[in-house]
């Protein structure tokens, strides 16, 4: 659905990253971890297209500001890279948006008697988030969390405060341990802990790695892709990877933003 709505907060939570909450209709309560949004940045035609974003967290709290008492909103994380996102990070409280939500495909929680390990690098840790508050209900759950500094490391302190144990891992070691995440999650995986599941979100070389980690250690993964988009729902074909089944000869393209964004691992080619 397409709604207005206007800046409730938007704060830097880390140098160049930013929590956005937004009023929402009711309606949008009904979405799941992994879904997104789709932002209007200004009422002018540049920017043109829309910008993605995973979903962090919405809810409902009290206000006597409307008819109901109540106020739903929806929260993104987002990085400054562009002129977009740039113009999103000078917005405050009470500027107006025109958005579309939700969007795409959402995770799989899978069995219960699997301990669920959540794999995250940066604003890829916003879908992890919504996602550890579901599966906390009736799930074991870990974050492995990773990024080039500490500035890179998002919210842990929000996931801690759910019940999720949490491991981290920086490239220059300010923050954790030294090197990849991927590296630390693997030695937990090695330590065999019962059955797991894997869901990831983050730039395409950890998921890449990830990927190849649970083919290698027979792990159910899925991971939810970033990509640039311009409708948000597979109109424009602007936003494809290639399926597991891709060939010069039979072509098997995937739209990020309808058949996912999130993807069972297997399921994508990773060259």
């Amino acid at each position: 659905m397409q709604f207005q709505s206007q800046v409730l907060s938007n704060v830097e939570v880390s140098p160049g990253y930013f929590k956005m909450r937004m009023t929402a209709p009711p309606a949008v309560l009904e979405s799941s971890a992994g879904q997104f949004v789709m932002v209007k940045v200004s009422r002018a035609i540049d920017p043109l297209l829309r910008r993605p974003f995973g979903i962090y967290d919405m809810g409902v709290y009290v206000t006597p500001y409307t008819d109901s008492g109540t106020q739903t909103f929806v929260e993104i994380l987002y990085k400054v890279v562009g002129k977009g996102t740039g113009m999103l990070s000078d917005m405050h409280q009470g500027d107006a948006l025109d958005i579309l939500a939700p969007l795409g495909k959402s995770f799989d929680h899978g069995p219960e008697d699997e301990e669920k390990i959540l794999v995250g690098g940066g604003v890829g840790l916003a879908p992890l988030y919504l996602l550890a508050k579901e599966l906390v209900k009736s799930h074991r759950v870990r974050l492995f969390a990773g990024g080039r500094s500490k500035e890179d490391i998002l919210c842990i302190t929000e996931f801690e405060r759910l019940g999720v144990e949490t491991y981290v891992a920086t490239d220059d070691g300010t923050l954790g341990d030294r090197g990849l995440v991927t590296q630390v999650m693997m030695k937990h995986l090695a330590a065999g802990n019962g059955p797991s599941r894997l869901f990831a979100c983050g730039p395409f070389p950890m998921l890449r790695a990830v990927a190849g980690i649970a083919e290698e250690m027979q792990v159910p993964c899925q991971v939810s892709l970033e990509a640039y988009m311009a409708c948000g729902m597979g109109a424009c074909l602007g936003c494809v990877v290639k399926g597991v089944n891709h060939s010069a000869e039979t072509p098997d393209y995937r739209c990020v933003c309808k058949d996912g964004p999130v993807f069972e691992s297997t399921d994508l080619s990773w060259e």
